[in-house]
């Protein structure tokens, strides 16, 4: 008992150090010549893993790109300065799975907990935005009465579009894509800020609404006791929250099921995130009501949906299915040992990298034998790529499914599949991930050897099992509807309408 005692307390001193470390590490300049010296080795992991880096831009455009960086780095950076230079050139590499890690402060557990007892600042908005403006539109806890639709001008004197143009560089898009910064943008803002500006305690926001400027001082309240109450209750699993993959976070459900009619007639799911988790038997009860109603119509709703997994995908389209389908073609690496440089054991307490040491020559074997070479590459072997079965209870109906800007990497697989397969009527606009597929998979978690920034590289070409568009865009729609944002704060939903009008034209005329 005492040897545990002992290891518990160098882990918490060990942990107490390495975020002292971390955040002098974070605060400290690093010499140019270390700095690019940085850039060569991100561009020659790129090089070494990544399996279509130059889908799209050219090699040549790419280098000169990394060469003009490093050109204007003439003075010592810290970490966060330096990846607000390095993520730009990322970014334009155009490929949306792409992206370093923001050298972000570390807190202690202390430091944890006393946020973890204050509200957030900027957390209890919801936002939108559009060109070089942002908005707020939702404000559930009325915060000083701000109405939705109050354009927000400036934090603390600094015009909120100086930091759209400088974050919205930062963020990388499939290809062409057209529609995907806003929703990512939105969602990222103040990860970016924060990094930026740090977890103050206020912040004063000047705003307009209806022509008349004001300015409002917001600031980290404390929690009461009921609020700690309710997050502990939010914590808790039930049979209900493990189905629909609570999130509690944001006091949410990953999926949902419903019928939208008294008959039944219209079934409807929404799915927030592919995230697997007790995916198999919230599918299997959905469509087991759905057959039981013999409904006829189905609409899928993946709009934000960033993706996640291809097993949950492959998965749904089981059940959407008329016959035997392949969902993805093989997978491609750059080399047979590309899944050994997975980082196996990162992120293991001791305990764990004990235990995963013990597994390391199976987790080898399995993976050294995942792979195979045909017509001279290398592909990795997953179930994705080998013919599927529909299930007994696949719905046989028509099929709409909703999409949108933030419809992107899993998203996008699963409905250009639909589309390429004539499965189902795309409802709404262009997605942020690509038609043709991306890369993602697994990763490489590389670390910048001198700033020591985080680089997850993607290192499997993943593709829709279809016949490919070339458009370097996301999937399109077969009808365009769009949505404003006086539509979201007046919570109406014009592309969900299209669709119920729809299905109440073919109703009327099937009556007829």
């Amino acid at each position: 008992m005492k040897n545990y005692s002992v290891i518990f307390l160098l882990a918490i001193f060990s942990s107490c150090a390495s975020v002292q470390k971390h955040n002098e590490q974070r605060a400290s300049c690093i010499p140019p010549e270390q700095l690019k010296e940085d850039v060569d080795f991100a561009y020659s992991k790129l090089q070494q893993m990544h399996p279509q880096l130059y889908w799209y831009i050219s090699r040549k455009e790419l280098e000169r790109k990394f060469d003009s960086l490093k050109q204007t780095i003439n003075e010592p950076l810290t970490p966060l300065q330096f990846y607000f230079k390095l993520q730009p050139v990322i970014a334009g590499i155009r490929e949306g799975h792409l992206s370093l890690r923001i050298p972000r402060k570390k807190f202690t557990k202390e430091e944890i907990k006393r946020l973890e007892h204050q509200k957030g600042m900027f957390s209890r908005f919801e936002y939108y935005i559009s060109g070089d403006r942002m908005y707020i539109i939702q404000n559930k806890d009325s915060i000083e009465h701000i109405k939705p639709g109050t354009e927000i001008l400036s934090i603390d004197n600094v015009p909120i579009s100086d930091y759209i143009r400088k974050y919205r560089s930062l963020i990388s898009s499939d290809g062409d894509n057209t529609t995907f910064h806003p929703y990512f943008l939105k969602d990222l803002f103040f990860n970016f800020y924060t990094a930026e500006n740090g977890f103050g305690s206020k912040a004063t926001l000047e705003t307009l609404y209806n022509g008349e400027k004001r300015t409002y001082t917001l600031t980290r309240e404390a929690k009461s006791d009921s609020d700690l109450e309710k997050d502990k209750e939010m914590q808790k699993k039930t049979p209900e929250k493990k189905l629909n993959d609570y999130v509690a976070s944001s006091n949410s459900y990953n999926r949902s099921f419903k019928f939208l009619d008294k008959d039944s007639t219209i079934a409807y799911i929404k799915v927030k995130s592919f995230s697997r988790d007790y995916s198999d038997e919230f599918y299997k009860k959905t469509f087991a009501r759905i057959h039981h109603a013999k409904s006829p119509y189905l609409i899928i709703d993946v709009r934000n949906n960033y993706g996640g997994s291809l097993y949950e995908i492959n998965n749904l389209y089981s059940y959407l299915a008329d016959e035997p389908f392949t969902l993805i073609k093989p997978s491609q690496l750059t080399s047979r040992n590309a899944p050994l440089r997975t980082n196996y054991f990162r992120k293991s307490t001791p305990l764990e990298y004990a235990l995963k040491s013990i597994a390391y020559p199976s987790y080898f074997f399995a993976q050294t034998f995942s792979t195979y070479k045909k017509d001279g590459k290398v592909f990795y072997k997953m179930k994705a790529d080998k013919p599927t079965k529909p299930k007994k209870e696949a719905f046989h109906g028509k099929v709409f499914v909703l999409i949108n800007g933030g419809s992107f990497s899993a998203s996008s697989i699963i409905t250009a599949k639909l589309k390429n397969d004539k499965r189902a009527t795309l409802v709404g606009e262009e997605t942020g991930g690509a038609n043709d597929g991306t890369v993602a998979g697994f990763y490489s978690y590389q670390k910048l050897p001198n700033s020591e920034i985080r680089f997850p590289i993607g290192l499997l070409l993943v593709q829709p099992n279809i016949n490919f568009s070339d458009s370097r865009k996301g999937v399109v729609p077969d009808v365009t509807v769009t949505e404003n944002m006086q539509d979201i704060i007046d919570q109406k939903d014009p592309q969900l309408d299209w669709i119920k009008n729809e299905i109440a034209k073919e109703k009327e005329n099937k009556g007829q």
